[in-house]
């Protein structure tokens, strides 16, 4: 615990209030001190009542609120943390839960130093992740638009005969559908629109996405992430902005877990048991790592397109690439010759490309471009 700070105080923030307890550097209990409004002027003129910015430690949970408060009362000199829901500590016998306690047990567990605070991107971070997340949002739309006209079309009885669907031949299809009713050709044409609309979106998001890229400070971590198999741009500006500062993670080992791609276990004594995996953490780079993980299930190969990727990364992160396609296609076709199921193929496989994200990660971060 650092000796300067005299004052813990505990926030339950929620979207219209902000609950507050406080306790000092002693063994005495948190009070709670009330609740007030969103307002961060508020909060402040609440927190100057105990001293010196520097002396008072604020703490509150991760939420749908953001980083806005933290940034606030940092530029303020406050030392603040922001802590995951998941992992604060609970009572097995605690059965009472409410902003008041939410809040005190916040401020107790602070000054005991039994909280693990969550890493906090910069502003121009977080804007990489808001923008990649808004163009998976936008496929997201995109797949059920898709999945709403093909619904239509199936309540007709319109099956297409081809195998592959939403290409230029699946697209010619649809729009040669001939309705005898003038209100099932206009339910076509507005499904039309609304998935012209949504691929649209995409595209717009995916060039805007590229495009900011070239500005950021970890383009040249995206760049090397390109040169595995599995990940092009999208999905390594993802993956990127979903994790941050590789730095941060001093192993491949604690990456695995911060995105809960490794098994969860019950163990004691001598006994021993493995469960399916935590999927505790960062889900969105644990998915592109799974769909990356999936084109793992061919044999090895440099395809045109994966050499022009990595012409342009330094000669050491195509080895290690290499290395990466050589050995997790020989994994997916072990697993799969044992009868494993695909699905478990495809998170063991991702597990392990989490360790090669992170090597290639961190050669190419700045941080250790720098040192070098």
């Amino acid at each position: 615990m650092d000796e300067r700070i005299k004052y813990f105080v505990g926030l339950d923030a929620h979207k219209d209030s902000v609950s507050v307890a406080a306790c000092e550097a002693s063994r005495e209990p948190a009070r709670f001190v009330g609740t007030i409004g969103p307002d961060v002027r508020v909060l402040l003129k609440l927190l100057a009542k105990a001293g010196d910015p520097a002396q008072v430690s604020v703490v509150y949970e991760a939420g749908p609120t953001g980083y806005g408060l933290y940034r606030e009362l940092c530029r303020r000199g406050y030392r603040c943390e922001i802590v995951a829901p998941s992992l604060i500590p609970r009572r097995p016998g605690d059965r009472v839960k409410n902003d008041r306690r939410d809040c005190a047990r916040l401020a107790e567990l602070s000054r005991a130093g039994e909280l693990k605070a969550i890493w906090v991107p910069d502003e121009a971070h977080e804007a990489m992740r808001n923008l990649s997340r808004a163009r998976e949002d936008a496929v997201g739309m995109r797949l059920k638009a898709r999945q709403q006209l093909k619904a239509f079309l199936l309540r007709q009885a319109r099956r297409y005969p081809g195998k592959t669907s939403w290409t230029k031949s699946h697209e010619r299809w649809i729009a040669d559908q001939r309705f005898d009713h003038e209100a099932d050709r206009i339910a076509l044409a507005e499904y039309q629109l609304a998935v012209q609309a949504a691929e649209q979106r995409v595209q717009r998001l995916t060039i805007a996405l590229t495009k900011a890229t070239q500005e950021w400070r970890f383009e040249p971590v995206v760049a090397a992430l390109r040169a595995l198999r599995g990940i092009d741009t999208v999905s390594a500006i993802g993956l990127v902005a979903e994790i941050g500062d590789i730095d941060r993670f001093s192993s491949a080992r604690q990456l695995m877990g911060y995105l809960g791609l490794v098994p969860s276990e019950h163990s004691s004594g001598n006994s021993i048991h493995r469960g399916s995996i935590t999927k505790t953490g960062n889900a969105h780079a644990r998915r592109l790592l799974t769909e990356a993980a999936w084109s793992y299930r061919f044999p090895a190969r440099l395809s045109r397109n994966l050499r022009d990727r990595s012409e342009s990364v330094p000669e050491v992160v195509r080895d290690h690439a290499w290395k990466a396609q050589v050995r997790l296609c020989s994994r997916y076709a072990h697993l799969s010759s044992r009868g494993v199921q695909v699905n478990k193929v495809c998170v063991a496989v991702a597990r392990e490309l989490a360790g090669f994200v992170w090597a290639i990660a961190h050669q190419a971060s700045p941080a250790t471009s720098s040192i070098h």
